[in-house]
């Protein structure tokens, strides 16, 4: 008699979308549009209600004031007394942190996360990682590294039980593979041109940011991140303010922002560095050594882009690769960048806003991995 109790196969059903509570779909919207306003509250809701009457996102059981209400309540929110005296609110680092977390999710949402949170080389060595391999002590070998199970039945094995003696020939110790760490610098462009000709580019770099901000301090905690923005001239920024970033009426200092990529990777110690640089436009500005800015924004300045080729040949020098994200499509734009590329003996990629997270994601990792092989 035939069992038919045992059998497999697939079962179709209609797709049944999973549940999301009035606030949570609201939620994911407004995070959306507090990146987009560099953090204005005010505008993010405005958006919200505009987008609710063409659209229909709430009724009368959920309104757009009872979804502010819970925000307060919830903590994504606060009032705050501005300079002026007057009164407004403003989003709290809960908010910050899960515009980080949205960004990753979005753009690195297929990465499956590891256990540890970091990588290992190929070869064993002194480090903090157990391989459940054992090799003969060594001189030098920290002494909390030896076996003692495997180092005591070595002695009983050589000298037997009934005259047992440990010496350093029975001493075994078990193999650790280093922990690689990796020390990023990210350059954003923040020059007027990255808002220019009806495209929104900053959002999308900012987006990014926050992305790989995220990943590497969830994934990665050992790696170091430091992120700076080039308009004028250059500066850090922290992570928790990368979603109030906005652009300027500057022009694009590459050299000052390179000079202090350079100088923040110098202070690291450990051997694995690197720079992305996010840019849409061509270097346009030089601080001269009196303080005043040599600017030319018409066509390539030699001046300047010799700079830039010499910053590129100086970071070469210190083993420090920089891969450049150029969201533009001028030809002479991708001519300087391929000649940049160069004379770093780096990377380039010539991408739209659509892929930008994904071939961010996919070099960093790919970086790391060089890295672990050049240990």
């Amino acid at each position: 008699m035939i069992n038919n109790n045992k059998r497999k196969g697939f079962i179709f059903k209609t797709y049944e979308e999973e549940y999301q509570s009035p606030f949570d779909k609201l939620f994911e919207i407004f995070k959306e549009l507090i990146t987009h306003t560099s953090g204005d509250f005010d505008e993010a809701i405005d958006w919200l209600r505009s987008l609710d009457k063409e659209y229909n996102l709430t009724d009368e059981n959920y309104t757009i004031d009872d979804f502010v209400e819970d925000l307060k309540k919830k903590g994504y929110i606060k009032e705050e007394i501005k300079g002026d005296g007057t009164g407004g609110t403003k989003i709290t680092p809960k908010t910050e942190r899960a515009i980080r977390q949205q960004a990753l999710n979005h753009i690195f949402g297929k990465i499956k996360r590891s256990g540890s949170g970091n990588h290992k080389s190929k070869s064993p060595g002194i480090g903090d990682e157990h391989t459940g391999d054992f090799r003969a002590y060594q001189f030098g070998d920290n002494l909390d590294r030896v076996s003692m199970t495997e180092s005591i039945r070595n002695a009983q094995i050589n000298n037997g039980i009934g005259d047992f003696t440990l010496s350093e020939n029975d001493l075994v110790v078990e193999e650790t593979m280093h922990k690689s760490q990796m020390s990023t610098v990210l350059m954003i462009d923040i020059s007027h041109s990255m808002i220019l000709y009806g495209e929104d580019r900053i959002t999308p770099a900012k987006k990014v940011a926050m992305a790989l901000a995220e990943l590497i301090t969830t994934r990665y905690p050992k790696d170091t991140l430091d992120i700076l923005v080039f308009g004028n001239d250059a500066w850090t920024i922290k992570i928790k303010d990368l979603p109030y970033l906005q652009v300027g009426p500057y022009h694009t200092n590459t050299v000052a922002g390179l000079q202090l990529a350079m100088d923040l990777l110098r202070r690291k110690k450990n051997t694995n560095k690197q720079i992305f640089m996010i840019t849409d436009g061509k270097p346009s500005c030089l601080r001269l050594p009196d303080g005043q800015y040599y600017k030319n924004s018409n066509g390539l300045d030699t001046h300047i882009v010799n700079k830039c080729y010499a910053m590129a040949q100086q970071a070469r020098k210190l083993h420090i690769p920089i891969t450049t994200f150029m969201i533009a499509q001028d030809p002479y734009l991708m001519q300087f960048v391929k000649a940049f590329t160069q004379a770093n003996q780096g990377k380039a990629f010539y991408t739209g806003l659509k892929g930008l997270g994904e071939m961010i994601f996919e070099d960093y990792e790919t970086n790391r991995k060089k890295g672990l092989e050049d240990n």
